[in-house]
């Protein structure tokens, strides 16, 4: 089971890893939960598309032939080693701003810095949601032990979609999925990472929100209505 990416072209999916697709529901421009809006049927192995132009999304149909540049810039590092470390009474948080997908879950309710310092039960929990809602793994809480707070997913990839301001996002790994870079090295295996689908992002092959600057919309999701 891994993702392999080729040079220049897309991800190879292999191991029968499921794939379905996300959107989300929220108030205003924050999303507070997502939605499962379609699942795929796919074989032990398929292509993703990375370069936005396949007429297929999410599935490669060759597009990337005609002029993408898939190089890879991302530079693979310690987590913890770029983390900002926020600590509260109950909780550490580890902020690597870096990873941001832009997914924007940490912003509810004044946000996940401010709700691991609550003395409200709620809002606490409110702070542990937001953190497993955090699909690049920007956010990693940890309780006072040094315990992780972290969802157990099953590995599985998901391709996200923000209804709410009206864009595609990036391609959700989840569950320790390892990553393989078109040269043969194995990216740091991290439960919750995101990988970019529009083509843009300037750290390949992480999404950097660059799908918001392009506006880059999946026609295949977006031209159904949402």
């Amino acid at each position: 089971m891994k993702i392999r990416i080729r040079k220049d072209g897309p991800y190879l999916v292999e191991g029968n890893i499921p794939l379905n697709r996300l959107d989300v529901k929220g108030e205003g421009e924050i999303p507070t939960e997502y939605i499962e809006v379609e699942k795929f049927e796919v074989g032990s192995q398929y292509a993703l598309c990375r370069c936005s132009l396949s007429k297929k999304k999410p599935f490669c149909d060759g597009s990337h032939r005609e002029k993408f540049d898939g190089t890879l810039t991302y530079v693979d590092k310690d987590y913890y080693e770029e983390a900002e470390v926020i600590e509260s009474r109950e909780f550490t948080l580890y902020d690597n701003k870096k990873l941001c997908s832009g997914a924007r879950f940490c912003m509810e309710d004044k946000g996940t810095w401010i709700l691991i310092f609550s003395k409200n039960q709620d809002k606490k929990e409110k702070a542990k949601i937001q953190v497993a809602n955090c699909p690049s793994g920007r956010l990693v809480l940890k309780d006072r032990e040094g315990n992780l707070i972290e969802p157990k997913f099953e590995p599985a990839i998901s391709i996200l979609e923000d209804s709410i301001i009206g864009v595609s996002g990036p391609v959700w790994i989840k569950g320790e999925i390892p990553i393989e870079t078109d040269s043969g090295e194995v990216y740091k295996v991290r439960n919750r990472v995101t990988l970019c689908r529009c083509g843009k992002s300037k750290n390949k092959p992480l999404c950097d929100k660059s799908h918001f600057g392009v506006k880059f919309r999946d026609e295949t999701y977006f031209k159904k209505e949402v």
